[in-house]
Protein backbone atom coordinates (compact mmCIF):
# COMPACT_ATOMS: atom_id res chain seq x y z
CA UNK A 1 0.00 0.00 0.00
CA UNK A 2 1.31 3.44 -0.94
CA UNK A 3 2.15 5.84 1.84
CA UNK A 4 0.80 9.38 1.99
CA UNK A 5 4.10 10.86 0.83
CA UNK A 6 4.24 8.49 -2.16
CA UNK A 7 0.68 9.47 -3.17
CA UNK A 8 1.54 13.17 -2.81
CA UNK A 9 4.67 12.77 -4.92
CA UNK A 10 2.74 10.86 -7.60
CA UNK A 11 0.14 13.64 -7.77
CA UNK A 12 2.86 16.26 -8.04
CA UNK A 13 4.46 14.34 -10.91
CA UNK A 14 1.10 14.18 -12.70
CA UNK A 15 0.59 17.90 -12.09
CA UNK A 16 4.01 18.76 -13.55
CA UNK A 17 3.26 16.58 -16.57
CA UNK A 18 -0.06 18.36 -17.15
CA UNK A 19 1.51 21.79 -16.59
CA UNK A 20 3.92 21.22 -19.48
CA UNK A 21 0.90 21.56 -21.76
CA UNK A 22 -1.61 23.71 -19.84
CA UNK A 23 -0.65 27.40 -19.77
CA UNK A 24 -2.79 30.34 -18.74
CA UNK A 25 -2.70 33.49 -20.85
CA UNK A 26 -4.22 36.92 -20.34
CA UNK A 27 -7.00 36.04 -22.81
CA UNK A 28 -7.62 32.56 -21.38
CA UNK A 29 -6.20 32.17 -17.85
CA UNK A 30 -5.80 28.88 -16.00
CA UNK A 31 -8.34 27.65 -13.43
CA UNK A 32 -6.20 25.70 -10.97
CA UNK A 33 -7.69 23.36 -8.35
CA UNK A 34 -6.11 22.18 -5.11
CA UNK A 35 -7.85 19.99 -2.60
CA UNK A 36 -6.91 18.96 0.89
CA UNK A 37 -8.67 16.44 3.07
CA UNK A 38 -11.04 19.12 4.39
CA UNK A 39 -11.06 22.06 1.94
CA UNK A 40 -10.94 22.79 -1.77
CA UNK A 41 -9.31 25.82 -3.36
CA UNK A 42 -9.63 27.31 -6.86
CA UNK A 43 -7.58 30.09 -8.44
CA UNK A 44 -7.69 31.71 -11.84
CA UNK A 45 -4.10 32.50 -12.80
CA UNK A 46 -2.50 34.47 -15.62
CA UNK A 47 0.77 32.58 -16.09
CA UNK A 48 2.23 35.16 -18.48
CA UNK A 49 1.85 37.95 -15.93
CA UNK A 50 2.41 35.67 -12.95
CA UNK A 51 -0.71 36.95 -11.18
CA UNK A 52 -3.68 35.39 -9.46
CA UNK A 53 -6.74 37.10 -10.90
CA UNK A 54 -9.53 35.40 -8.92
CA UNK A 55 -9.53 33.01 -5.98
CA UNK A 56 -12.17 31.13 -4.00
CA UNK A 57 -12.17 28.31 -1.49
CA UNK A 58 -14.29 26.68 1.14
CA UNK A 59 -12.69 29.15 3.54
CA UNK A 60 -14.00 32.17 1.59
CA UNK A 61 -16.11 34.60 3.58
CA UNK A 62 -18.66 34.80 0.73
CA UNK A 63 -19.73 31.20 1.31
CA UNK A 64 -22.27 30.67 4.06
CA UNK A 65 -20.91 29.07 7.21
CA UNK A 66 -23.43 26.67 8.61
CA UNK A 67 -23.20 24.63 11.76
CA UNK A 68 -24.41 21.62 9.79
CA UNK A 69 -21.97 19.31 8.11
CA UNK A 70 -21.77 20.05 4.38
CA UNK A 71 -20.74 17.26 2.05
CA UNK A 72 -17.42 17.81 0.31
CA UNK A 73 -18.93 17.60 -3.19
CA UNK A 74 -21.57 20.21 -2.25
CA UNK A 75 -18.84 22.49 -0.91
CA UNK A 76 -16.91 22.04 -4.17
CA UNK A 77 -20.02 23.04 -6.15
CA UNK A 78 -20.33 26.18 -4.04
CA UNK A 79 -16.67 27.05 -4.66
CA UNK A 80 -17.08 26.45 -8.41
CA UNK A 81 -20.10 28.74 -8.51
CA UNK A 82 -18.31 31.42 -6.50
CA UNK A 83 -15.14 31.37 -8.62
CA UNK A 84 -17.25 31.57 -11.80
CA UNK A 85 -19.22 34.54 -10.45
CA UNK A 86 -16.02 36.35 -9.51
CA UNK A 87 -14.43 35.57 -12.88
CA UNK A 88 -17.43 36.79 -14.87
CA UNK A 89 -17.58 39.95 -12.72
CA UNK A 90 -13.93 40.67 -13.53
CA UNK A 91 -14.45 40.12 -17.27
CA UNK A 92 -13.05 36.59 -17.62
CA UNK A 93 -15.24 34.52 -19.94
CA UNK A 94 -13.07 31.47 -20.75
CA UNK A 95 -10.41 29.57 -18.82
CA UNK A 96 -8.15 26.55 -19.25
CA UNK A 97 -8.91 23.92 -16.61
CA UNK A 98 -5.98 22.59 -14.56
CA UNK A 99 -7.08 19.66 -12.43
CA UNK A 100 -3.86 19.77 -10.45
CA UNK A 101 -2.91 16.14 -10.98
CA UNK A 102 -6.15 14.89 -9.41
CA UNK A 103 -8.47 12.51 -11.27
CA UNK A 104 -11.40 14.28 -12.89
CA UNK A 105 -14.16 12.92 -10.67
CA UNK A 106 -15.73 13.68 -7.32
CA UNK A 107 -14.95 17.12 -5.95
CA UNK A 108 -12.84 18.22 -8.92
CA UNK A 109 -15.63 17.37 -11.37
CA UNK A 110 -18.25 19.01 -9.12
CA UNK A 111 -16.24 22.25 -9.05
CA UNK A 112 -15.71 22.24 -12.82
CA UNK A 113 -19.35 21.44 -13.58
CA UNK A 114 -20.63 24.19 -11.26
CA UNK A 115 -18.30 26.75 -12.86
CA UNK A 116 -19.40 25.64 -16.33
CA UNK A 117 -23.08 25.80 -15.36
CA UNK A 118 -22.61 29.35 -14.07
CA UNK A 119 -21.39 30.46 -17.50
CA UNK A 120 -17.61 30.07 -17.41
CA UNK A 121 -16.18 28.37 -20.51
CA UNK A 122 -13.80 25.54 -19.60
Amino acid sequence: MASVSEKREARQRRHIRVRRVVRGTAERPRLCVFKSARHIYAQIIDDEGGRTLVAASTLSKELPKSGDHVKKAEAAKAVGTLVAEKALASGIQAVVFDRGGYPFHGRVRALATAARDKGLQL
